[in-house]
């Protein structure tokens, strides 16, 4: 049960730096200089688009059988080790041209929310629920990993992001993808009673 709270934080917590939702977490905090009322947007914003994200893959899992599941986990997550080694980039005017008026929480949730949609982590969400029983951990876990990844950055601002090894992250984080796409490529291979 634990595992279902504790992978997806640390996995989403690892996608998440250099991500161009912490790109827009960095750029919020310095045009706005408000920290909190940008942490209190990406925690609703965040909470609300794991929280679909979570109940899609609990649907999908739902569709499949558990060996036919694992086969489709195991090619997601080896194809999302892939995508989180592409470095993010962030168009401020894109993000942001639209929203800034209405202050910063409102921007942040707004923003945050279209900024995460079709996202590595989100991405990454829909398969976590559809691999892991318990939804709701899934999604607390997905939640503390993105707020572990982003609140150190609004909070100190351009001087924490600057010093992070992002290579060696997106490696790790390509890494642990890439493991949890072995982990079910095994146990759709027991699944299917080929070991």
């Amino acid at each position: 049960m634990l595992e279902s709270l504790l992978v997806p934080t640390g996995i989403v917590a690892l996608a998440e730096i250099g991500d161009k939702t912490q790109l827009l977490a960095l750029l919020l905090a310095a045009r706005f200089r408000k920290p909190w009322p940008i942490i209190f947007g990406i925690v609703a914003a965040t909470i609300a688009n794991h929280f679909a994200a979570g109940a899609v893959g609990t649907w999908v899992a739902s569709l499949f059988s558990a060996a036919t599941l694992s086969w489709i986990l195991a090619a997601s997550f080896a194809a999302v080790a892939v995508w989180t080694l592409i470095p993010d980039k962030l168009d401020e005017d894109e993000e942001l041209s639209h929203f800034r008026r209405h202050g910063p929480f409102l921007t942040t949730l707004v923003a945050f929310f279209l900024a995460e949609m079709g996202d590595k982590t989100q991405i990454a969400t829909v398969m976590l629920a559809a691999q892991y029983p318990h939804f709701l951990l899934v999604v607390i876990g997905t939640t503390l990993g993105m707020l572990l990844a982003n609140v150190p950055v609004v909070l100190a601002g351009n001087f924490a992001a600057e010093r992070l090894p992002l290579t060696l992250i997106h490696r790790l984080a390509a890494l642990a993808f890439a493991l949890l796409a072995v982990y079910a490529g095994y146990q759709a291979l027991q699944l299917d009673g080929l070991l």
